[in-house]
């Protein structure tokens, strides 16, 4: 259709150069063409410079059907005077009103008929007090006049047609419309521009003729949209400045694989205890064995498994080197901690206080459900000083608990190899409506600490939380999985909002 209207145009402008289309939407109608088609075809024909074109705007009044009727068969008001003045002088009831003309043309027409003081009330009857050839029927009059003047507005008086609008007879319609005339590149025929380079042009010799769009070098391609963070490290870049903030210093966690020494033996966990079985922990096939450990700390380590120190009797077990070099995807970051502390106590100019913290990825053999994954992200703190007690850890994790907004928080006393006492913390989900387990907390144990070579007053205090429940809490999601995993909605994140925690004073 688009052609049509081309072909069209550029034949009627072929006649003169003068030649001109004076408006589109006339000209449309007289062609039978669609005038939004036709506006297209002379933007396309614009853009080639086979035209110029500039914009028209015309207004004029539609009538509506009720104007239609009216204007053919007389308003509602002079079809009721009619039917009342061959009643006579008994008039007509309302019931025998309706029954001789229609009942939207008796409403409307009885009203105005009382309202201009044709007609009057008689009892229950309605009786004529003026004949038909005595009153003008003004909008009748007025419609046909408009009807003949092709709606221009201003071939009615404004009074007039402000009545016949509040009557809803009739409706402004403004239309946008071109002027067109020849443009530089006017031809008869368009010729299509050519786009692209082909080889057929090159072997045909074909391109020496043909006329191609110009390009535009300067143009700016599609907008490319950048990437977006998952709300998880939108959460995680929140809490690594909270805790840099509280003067804790980042622990190198990018090594996945440890061995099972440092993720269990040297945090005093018994190589018979159940979070080290296949059904817990994965296991590396290859290589299966780490290389080496520190000889001297490991010959303390079994030391203090096998017979004990620092006033404790130890496990009493005959301690296996090869278990303890086996590779595993690690199961908490504190595989780290342990190493750092390590690092802490050989340091060149000895131990000096501490702070620690780490947030990443770490595995566990676990089923899962609406909180659980098998590989979550881990938060860690701690803390190495003198003389430090439980009080100092409860304040710690609240303070850092009160700076990204969980308020609702609840400790429960616990059992874990490395510390004593250990603490769980609790946190409330609003939308759960149901206290979560949201960390592990308590004092790494001497046994622990001592074959590390720490002095004997210095104290760890640590705690670990789950990244993922945190986030859960701060975007209000009920399954973990819909935050972490192959389910995840991949519009949430670009979505999400920033994270940002408003600390409770």
């Amino acid at each position: 259709m688009t052609e049509v209207c081309e072909s069209a145009i550029l034949k009627h402008l072929s006649s003169s150069a003068e030649t001109i289309i004076g408006d589109t939407f006339t000209w449309a109608k007289e062609y039978k063409l669609d005038h939004n088609t036709v506006v297209g075809a002379v933007k396309s024909l614009q853009v080639d410079e086979y035209v110029g074109a500039s914009d028209l705007s015309s207004s004029f009044y539609t009538l509506s059907k009720e104007a239609n009727d009216i204007v053919a068969n007389g308003s509602q008001e002079i079809l009721v005077l009619k039917v009342l003045v061959e009643a006579g002088e008994d008039g007509l009831s309302m019931k025998d009103l309706q029954s001789k003309v229609p009942k939207n043309v008796c409403k409307i027409g009885m009203g105005n008929c009382m309202k201009q003081k044709w007609a009057k009330k008689t009892g229950d009857k309605l009786v004529a007090i003026k004949a038909v050839e005595d009153v003008r029927d003004e909008n009748q009059q007025a419609l046909m006049h408009l009807q003949k003047s092709n709606g221009n507005p201003d071939d009615v008086d404004g009074k007039v047609i402000a009545a016949l609008k509040r009557r809803k007879l009739v409706s402004l319609v403004t239309i946008k419309s071109l002027q067109v005339s020849r443009g530089p590149a006017y031809a008869p025929t368009r010729v299509k521009k050519a786009a692209d380079l082909t080889k057929e042009m090159l072997d045909s010799g074909s391109w020496k003729t043909t006329t191609f769009k110009p390009y535009n070098f300067l143009t700016l391609g599609e907008k490319v949209g950048g990437g977006y963070l998952h709300p998880l490290l939108k959460v995680r870049a929140e809490f690594r400045k909270i805790l840099m903030q509280m003067g804790f210093d980042e622990m190198p966690t990018n090594k996945w694989v440890e061995s099972s020494f440092w993720n269990f033996d040297s945090l005093f966990q018994p190589q018979s205890h159940p979070a080290r079985d296949a059904h817990d922990t994965f296991f590396i096939k290859e290589p299966a064995s780490t290389v080496s450990v520190p000889e001297d700390y490991y010959e303390r380590v079994k030391t203090m498994h096998e017979i004990g120190g620092s006033g404790s009797i130890g496990y009493r077990y005959n301690f296996k080197k090869e278990e303890a070099f086996k590779n595993l995807l690690r199961t908490h970051t504190t595989a780290v901690s342990s190493q750092m502390l390590y690092q802490l106590a050989n340091q060149e100019g000895g131990f000096k206080p501490k702070k620690y913290f780490s947030i990443d990825r770490v595995f566990r053999n676990e089923t899962m459900d609406a909180t659980h994954l098998c590989e979550f992200h881990q938060v860690e703190g701690l803390v190495a000083d003198y003389d430090l007690s439980l009080g100092d850890l409860i304040g710690t994790i609240e303070t850092f608990f009160k700076k990204i907004g969980i308020e609702k928080i609840r400790f429960k006393p616990a059992f874990n190899p490395y510390t004593e006492p250990s603490m769980e913390i609790f946190g409330y989900h609003p939308d759960l409506k149901q206290w979560t387990e949201i960390g592990n907390s308590g004092m790494f144990r001497p046994e622990m600490l001592a074959p590390m070579g720490l002095p004997p007053n210095v104290r760890v205090i640590a705690w670990g939380l789950s990244l993922e429940r945190p986030t859960m809490i701060k975007y209000r999601i009920k399954n973990i999985r819909d935050l972490f995993g192959h389910k995840v909605d991949l519009a949430r994140t670009r979505t999400a909002p920033i994270c940002r925690f408003d600390s409770i004073e």
